[in-house]
């Protein structure tokens, strides 16, 4: 029943990040931005919803190590899993006049992470400094793509603003519905299993609440929309540390397990291998991306 219920949880998860992403997508189009921005800010928002809101009620729980272990193990899966992934399909080509803003705030929030991680507690300071970096970064989004993009035409969508909202409410009830189900059920999956709830974070949660990034980010590739693919990747990753420990933090303070330390530090590595990959190369190839899936599948195998 377990197993079943965990199932529901994740297909809750991705159903709903789907139309979430979609219903994003479509108001965002109506107000004339990139697809950069819409990569980074709408999507990249809309599919950290299922790791907020499985944060949130792990912490509520008393579940501090599944909190944690899923955001540092989403932001390690979104890159070496979805990004693997989405270059496998197509290569991810990168702009660099624009990544050169969000690469700044990619590694900004990764070394804030590690930092919160080694202070040992994520408390309501921390977190208020989290989410107004978020904040900042979100206002010089929007700032510099306006000022950068608005001599480009943009593109017009059939999708009616009605639409949009009513498709990314019910994403979020259903992503709220499926973070329950996952949540209750890895917690009960680990003391099945006898191993720690931090593991169980890194693994299980992480890959399940990234589903929606990998979803994302593969149709996207398959479309050759790589400001959408790339963007919501690492959009995604400066959401989970800024906005979700930060949103969590302030409603109620993360304690940290010291067998952390060691995955938080694997995933600045990832952040910064990232972005030595986009200013050196310019393009996530295939054979990136193979190398990408190959490093998490040894990541998986490191923690079991």
């Amino acid at each position: 029943m377990v197993y079943l219920m965990l199932i529901i949880g994740l297909s809750l998860l991705v159903w709903g990040g789907n139309l979430l992403v979609d219903g994003s997508v479509g108001v965002a189009k109506k107000m004339g931005l990139s697809s950069l921005v819409i990569g980074l800010v709408l999507v990249g928002f809309g599919t950290s919803t299922p790791e907020l809101l499985a944060s949130l009620l792990s912490v509520l729980k008393g579940s501090n190590g599944i909190a944690l272990g899923n955001v540092i193990g989403s932001n390690i899966a979104n890159i070496l899993l979805v990004l693997g992934a989405a270059a496998v399909i197509h290569p991810v080509k990168i702009d660099i006049k624009d990544f050169k803003r969000d690469g700044f705030f990619l590694m900004l929030a990764s070394i804030m992470v590690v930092a919160s991680v080694y202070f040992g507690i994520i408390n309501r300071v921390i977190g208020f400094i989290l989410v107004s970096t978020l904040i900042g970064y979100v206002f010089y989004c929007y700032k510099t793509d306006k000022k950068n993009h608005q001599d480009e035409e943009k593109e017009p969508t059939k999708m009616s603003l009605t639409k949009a909202l009513i498709l990314s409410f019910v994403g979020i009830c259903l992503t709220m519905l499926g973070a329950k189900f996952l949540v209750d059920n890895a917690i009960l999956l680990a003391r099945m299993w006898g191993v720690s709830e931090a593991v169980i974070g890194l693994t299980i949660v992480a890959v399940g609440t990234s589903l929606p990034e990998l979803a994302a980010s593969m149709t996207a590739s398959f479309k050759k929309e790589n400001g959408v693919a790339f963007g919501n990747v690492v959009g995604s990753n400066i959401y989970n540390a800024l906005f979700i420990l930060g949103t969590v933090a302030l409603i109620l303070p993360i304690k940290i397990e010291e067998s952390m330390r060691i995955d938080s530090l694997i995933m600045l590595l990832v952040a910064f291998v990232l972005t030595g990959v986009a200013f050196w190369k310019k393009c996530f190839s295939r054979t990136i991306g193979f190398l990408f899936l190959c490093s998490y599948a040894a990541y998986i195998w490191y923690l079991f």
